[in-house]
């Protein structure tokens, strides 16, 4: 996405009510102390959901470092990239990938902690298809058409479009059609629909759409699974205070609240830094992309 649909999407997102305009004019002043943290959180559900949903994470937060939270949803990974850059957020819970990109483009924030789920800081992606597309394997999605969620999403972009390539010898836009679609859930109904004959997403939001009844388990068909991922982590400016930033190691780090970690369907979080992430960066210059641009 060039910066200026960037800039006009965050604009209506704004004038919506949804998410502030964060992106507008220059980086802002850094201040090491503030007294509201503004946190980001990944644009995979509809923003007014993931502000209700994580009600519990903003009065923890703020009980935790005694300052007022700002919960933020962009409109989508790039914006959100983009706020972290231009320091118009202090702390944002980034897709493994969308983290990588992040990184690229400020060199100076730090991931401090990842999510834990089933006894390990990691997950996978899925393949699915359509249970009418004929499709039992990675073999059988030559010819047919994708759902990708965002460009920069690990588990349904990045790493399924990798696997398909490196276990099926199928490249993306020769060998197969792809669209992104822009969310997991979006990709699920795609594919349940069949406007899409098969895609990828995190196989716990799958699981998660399943257990809510929001995708009939008889209509889709798992064919592949990754091996694991480093999850998703959380990730802070740099030229935060010391002080600041270990009160909010400790506040994730020492997570056990199950209302605050219901959204993240996970039991807390673990100590990651940036090398955890150097497989993702091996997978990107597989598929030959370019981290400055996110392509």
């Amino acid at each position: 996405m060039h910066r200026r649909q960037i800039l006009a999407a965050a604009a209506l997102a704004a004038a919506a009510g949804l998410v502030p305009a964060l992106l507008s004019g220059p980086a802002v002043a850094q201040n090491a102390d503030p007294d509201v943290l503004r946190v980001a959180l990944l644009p995979d559900e509809s923003p007014a959901t993931i502000i209700q949903n994580n009600q519990p994470l903003k009065d923890y937060l703020a009980e935790q470092t005694g300052k007022e939270i700002e919960l933020v949803v962009t409109t989508d990974y790039s914006s959100m990239i983009e706020a972290m850059r231009f320091d118009r957020i202090e702390l944002a819970y980034f897709g493994p990938f969308s983290y990588v990109l992040a990184k690229e483009r400020a060199p100076n924030i730090e991931p401090f902690a990842a999510l834990v789920k089933d006894g390990a800081p990691t997950y996978t992606s899925i393949m699915i298809a359509n249970a009418d597309a004929g499709i039992d394997g990675i073999e059988d999605l030559a010819g047919k058409t994708l759902g990708y969620g965002d460009p920069a999403s690990t588990s349904s972009h990045l790493i399924p479009r990798a696997y398909i390539q490196e276990q099926g010898g199928l490249a993306a836009g020769s060998d197969y059609e792809f669209h992104h679609l822009g969310t997991h859930d979006a990709v699920a109904r795609a594919v349940e629909s069949g406007k899409v004959d098969a895609g990828g997403l995190s196989s716990a939001i799958f699981a998660s759409l399943l257990e809510r009844g929001m995708i009939d388990r008889d209509k889709v068909v798992v064919i592949a699974e990754s091996d694991p991922i480093p999850n998703y982590p959380w990730t802070l400016q740099g030229w935060l205070a010391p002080e600041l930033k270990q009160k909010l190691r400790n506040a994730f780090l020492n997570l056990k609240d199950e209302a605050v970690l219901a959204p993240f369907k996970g039991e807390g979080f673990a100590e990651m830094s940036d090398q955890d992430y150097e497989v993702l960066r091996r997978v990107a210059r597989t598929l030959e992309m370019d981290l400055n641009k996110g392509s």
